[in-house]
């Protein structure tokens, strides 16, 4: 899987809807148990992987994290925002990602 595969999905989900980006839409999404997927860009603070990581599994929350190997400019240029950190709010989605990680 190349990582071009994944920022065309990515920008798939994002044009349907089912994709947060940035800190506060992706805490919004876990705080209101939309969350099924998070990803973390490789150069994302210590701090920012360690709020996300807690936020996900903090009480009954047991979302998925994944650390990427892209860097924030790789999504800047696969989907048109600069970020480290995201939300697929979508089964559908989030379990085609997964599958296309595991690959990279």
């Amino acid at each position: 899987m190349e990582m071009k595969d994944i920022m065309n999905f990515l920008g798939l989900s994002r044009r349907a809807g089912k994709l947060q980006i940035g800190h506060d839409s992706v805490i919004e999404s876990i705080v209101k148990d939309k969350s099924e997927l998070l990803i973390l860009s490789s150069d994302a603070s210590e701090r920012l992987k360690n709020e996300i990581k807690h936020a996900a599994t903090y009480g009954n929350r047991n979302i998925p994290v994944i650390e990427s190997p892209f860097l924030m400019a790789d999504y800047y240029n696969g989907i048109g925002k600069k970020s480290a950190v995201f939300s697929v709010t979508d089964k559908s989605f989030k379990e085609k990602l997964e599958t296309m990680f595991r690959e990279v």
